[in-house]
C-alpha cells in the first residue's frame, strides 16, 4: 500500500491522486494499471496514447508516467508538458533519445525498463506524489499567510485609528447630550433624530470598547510568548 505522509504525521492515501499513463504500448499500460490496482489504495488512472495526448485538453493530473512511445515523439511530448508537472519516464536506459533528454531535462525522473520496473515505478511515484502534496500544502499555507497578513494590516490600522475614533465619538456624544438637555427648543422630528444619533454613537462606542479589550488580551498573550522566545534564544552563561 502506497501512502503519502504529511509533515504533521497524518497519512493521505493515493486514492485522491490523479495519474496519467502516457504510452503507445498496450502491455505497458495494462501491466502498470494492474500493479497499481492490486494495491489497497490506487490513484485515479487515465491511460492515453501519444496520438490522443493534448496538453490543453488533458485531464487533471498530479503525475504523468511516460512509457514507451513511438520513435521521435518523446521529445515533443515532454516539451508539451507543463514544467510544474511531475513526470516519470520509463524507458530503456540505453536509449539514445533518452541520453539527449537527460541533458535537456535534468530534473526528469527515470525508471529503467527492466524486470522490476513496475514495483520500482510505484515506489518512485509514491515519492513524487508526496512531493506534489507537500508543494500543494505549501502553496495553501502561503495563501493563508498572505490572507492573515492582510487581516493583520487591517487590525493594525484599526488599532492606530482607535484614539482618533474615540475622540470623534466623544464629540458626537457630548454634543448630542447637550442638545438633549434642552428638548423644548427642538422639534419632535429633530429630537428623534438626535436621540438616534446618540443611540448609534453609544453602540459604536461599545464596539470600540470591545476592540480595545481584545487588543489588550492579545497583547497580554503575546508578551509571554516573546519572553519565552527571548529566554530560549538567549545564550546560557557557563558555570564557574
Amino acid at each position: 500500500m502506497i501512502l503519502i505522509e504529511k509533515s504533521s504525521g497524518s497519512w493521505v492515501s493515493l486514492r485522491h491522486a490523479n495519474v496519467v499513463i502516457l504510452t503507445d504500448e498496450t502491455d505497458f499500460a495494462r501491466l502498470l494499471t494492474a500493479c497499481w490496482q492490486a494495491e489497497r489504495q490506487a490513484p485515479v488512472l487515465t491511460v492515453l496514447t501519444s496520438d490522443l495526448w493534448q496538453e490543453q485538453e488533458a485531464p487533471a493530473r498530479d503525475l504523468v508516467v511516460v512509457g514507451p512511445v513511438r520513435d521521435g515523439r518523446l521529445s515533443n511530448l515532454l516539451r508539451s508538458l507543463d514544467p510544474s508537472t511531475a513526470v516519470i519516464l520509463c524507458a530503456p536506459a540505453d536509449s539514445k533519445e533518452f541520453g539527449q533528454l537527460r541533458c535537456k531535462y535534468p530534473r526528469l525522473v527515470h525508471v529503467p525498463l527492466r524486470e522490476d520496473w513496475a514495483q520500482t515505478l510505484l515506489l518512485v511515484a509514491g515519492e513524487s506524489l508526496r512531493r506534489v502534496q507537500a508543494m500543494r500544502l505549501a502553496r495553501q499555507a502561503e495563501r493563508a499567510a498572505a490572507k492573515n497578513e492582510n487581516h493583520a494590516t487591517l487590525g493594525r490600522y484599526m488599532l492606530e485609528m482607535k484614539h482618533s475614533v474615540n475622540n470623534a465619538l466623544t464629540s458626537v456624544l457630548g454634543n448630542a447630550e447637550l442638545l438633549l438637555l434642552e428638548p423644548g427648543q427642538l422639534s419632535a422630528q429633530s429630537l428623534a433624530q438626535i436621540k438616534t444619533i446618540h443611540s448609534m454613537a453609544l453602540r459604536i462606542n461599545e464596539v470600540m470598547q470591545r476592540f480595545s479589550s481584545l487588543a489588550s488580551e492579545m497583547q497580554e498573550a503575546e508578551n509571554p510568548s516573546q519572553a519565552e522566545t527571548e529566554e530560549t534564544s538567549s545564550p546560557i552563561s557557563p558555570r564557574r
